[in-house]
């Protein structure tokens, strides 16, 4: 089974421009589709580059 799930919130090593380090994974597969929290910009990231820019799963998205 996959570690990372459609809706998680994951913390990244860097922070991105607008200050924030939270992203919901919008898209799993190949490549992965990431919404920042702070802003609400979209990126894709290659499955290996968002694996090792991964610090933590904040919340998985069975939570509430």
């Amino acid at each position: 089974m996959d570690k990372y799930r459609l809706g998680d919130i994951v913390r990244m090593r860097k922070t991105h421009p607008c200050g924030s380090d939270q992203w919901e994974i919008i898209r799993v597969g190949a490549d992965f589709k990431l919404k920042c929290l702070g802003c609400g910009r979209r990126v894709m990231l290659p499955r290996p580059k968002f694996e090792r820019a991964v610090k933590e799963i904040v919340r998985s998205a069975g939570e509430e």
